[in-house]
């Protein structure tokens, strides 16, 4: 195997097993320092996958790697990237370091435990994006349930018991609907006049699949998005997520907005079109549909919050509402900025739970009637709490900005008269300039919600609870160690603000391999021939390890 194969294989599997050495760490300080060291030495292999990734080949599987299990039924471990999945790697990886060191004061008794499963939660977010066949896939995507589950139920505030305990069962029965649907993929492709034996290859299930009838790729679809959807999350399937992000550590707030969202939206990008290209093109204007609605209902119940946590969870939900309807424009520039929100939104909001967790540790509370006007006691905190707000609204010039404004773009292209006026790619499914105009609406009432927060929060008469009292470790205002989790984020913020294009051309192969397979699924005339999805196999060629037909 090539160094890059035991690089992808060390992000899945030291975690789990640094994890399990946790568990029977003595000293509890012990516990932090080792789950520190074990996300910053992860990012070695990280940068190693960065460093040998063909960027001129993005949309081919690299560094491939299959181990047979039972081949008679398909059975394999397959792992390796395109661009799209080695981006997410390295943006769960990147937040590895960042929650722990955040974790330091927040968690104080029953660390191991806490440690422990943070570090797991760790090596499962990259399993989901590094899996090339399903069995690997539903595997780590699943169990990402149970570190998480037990961070909000064990570590989280006075309501987690419900919390965890609805965050569970949401995401569980939808995942059994998904499973379902995947099922059928996997025995449609196992007949006779398809590939005519039993296999799990994302790939080669990506090449028969959409040989199946509309009928059937309509139930395939709606079983995906009964799990996808779920995970997002998509209106009307989001209420699981403000409580679940209240009652949540800080940490596992970070977690869930920054990397688990993005399973979600993920399952979109690599299952859902590509697995029911005729069905997603067919129903694409009711997803786009539930994707407004989540978007300007999420930031109306925003306006009225007093929890300013709450107020950044149902944010999400507004949020990742502009990514889903990127996908369901089903064009390059729609893809593009779907993908590229997957990434920015890691940053920004990551960077506001991360600003609420410190401010909570000082104050035990989240009511901005009860606390504000921090910028005279805490100027540096209400500097980059004002700054992570900006890239939220999607102030020009932050990562925010570009990426919504690709998710509209991509609405108004995706109508037959951009066709007709001869721009090759542009049209997509049939949503049209009036399906931006309603979800323009939302940027505008993010805007006044997270100004709103901003202002009361940080400026005017300073308000502090009756009954505070500082925390014995922790200064007045942000000390070196919490600079240092927030200055990774903000410096994304502003590269990806600026220089978007870099994680555009980055992804312009893969999305343009999704968008000819829709067009060609569809009957469409593409500008350019259609590429199957390459089909990974056990041997890497002398060039990084990329796979070929």
């Amino acid at each position: 195997m090539s160094l890059e194969v035991w690089s992808l294989l060390a992000l899945i599997f030291f975690p789990a097993l640094v994890g399990i050495l946790i568990g029977f760490v003595k000293n509890e300080d012990s516990a932090y320092r080792v789950a520190l060291a074990t996300t910053l030495a992860l990012c070695v292999p990280a940068l190693a996958l960065l460093v040998n990734f063909d960027f001129e080949a993005a949309g081919t599987t690299q560094f491939a790697h299959s181990i047979s299990w039972v081949s008679g039924l398909g059975l394999e471990f397959s792992i390796g990237m395109d661009s799209v999945s080695m981006l997410l790697i390295l943006l769960s990886v990147l937040l590895g370091p960042i929650v722990v060191l955040a974790s330091k004061t927040a968690i104080t008794k029953d660390r191991r435990m806490y440690y422990a499963w943070l570090t797991v939660l760790q090596g499962a977010m990259v399993g989901v994006f590094a899996a090339q066949d399903l069995l690997l896939f539903y595997i780590c995507f699943e169990f990402t349930l149970l570190p998480m589950f037990i961070l909000i139920r064990k570590y989280g505030s006075t309501n987690r018991i419900a919390a965890s305990t609805k965050f569970f069962l949401y995401t569980f029965t939808g995942s059994m609907l998904t499973l379902a649907g995947l099922v059928y993929v996997v025995w449609f492709v196992a007949q006779p006049e398809q590939y005519g034996s039993w296999t799990l290859d994302i790939s080669l299930l990506t090449a028969y699949a959409g040989q199946m009838s509309a009928v059937e790729q309509g139930w395939v679809l709606l079983a995906m998005l009964a799990g996808f959807a779920v995970k997002v999350p998509l209106f009307p399937f989001h209420t699981w997520l403000p409580l679940a992000h209240t009652e949540a550590p800080t940490a596992g707030s970070v977690i869930l907005a920054g990397v688990l969202l993005k399973l979600g939206t993920y399952g979109f990008y690599r299952f859902a079109i590509p697995l029911a290209p005729q069905a997603f093109f067919e129903y694409a204007p009711a997803i786009a549909v539930l994707a407004i609605i989540g978007i300007i209902y999420a930031g109306l119940i925003c306006w009225v919050q007093t929890d300013i946590k709450k107020l950044v969870a149902y944010s999400s939900v507004s949020h990742l509402g502009f990514c889903i309807l990127g996908l369901a424009a089903l064009n390059v520039t729609g893809l593009s900025g779907s993908i590229l929100y997957m990434l920015s939104h890691g940053f920004s909001t990551g960077g506001l739970f991360l600003m609420i967790g410190f401010m909570y540790e000082r104050y035990h509370t989240r009511d901005m009637d009860t606390v504000g006007g921090l910028a005279s006691k805490m100027p540096v905190w209400a500097t980059f709490m004002v700054f992570f707000a900006m890239a939220s609204v999607g102030l020009p010039g932050l990562n925010g900005f570009p990426s919504e404004l690709l998710c509209l773009i991509s609405a108004f292209q995706s109508d037959a008269a951009w066709s007709a006026a001869g721009e090759p790619g542009a049209w997509g499914s049939s949503l049209g300039p009036w399906f931006a105009v309603f979800a323009g609406t939302g940027m505008v009432i993010a805007a006044m919600y997270l100004l709103f927060m901003v202002g009361k929060i940080c400026f005017g008469p300073l308000r502090e609870p009756a009954d505070h009292h500082p925390h014995d470790e922790l200064p007045t205002d942000l000390n070196t160690r919490e600079i240092m989790t927030l200055t990774p984020l903000a410096i994304g913020c502003v590269l990806f603000g600026l220089q978007p294009t870099m994680l555009l051309d980055a992804v312009n192969e893969p999305v343009n391999n999704t968008v000819r397979l829709v067009e060609a699924a569809n009957g469409f005339e593409s500008s350019e021939p259609v590429m199957r999805p390459v089909i990974h196999q056990d041997h890497a060629d002398d060039h990084g390890g990329t796979a070929h037909d």
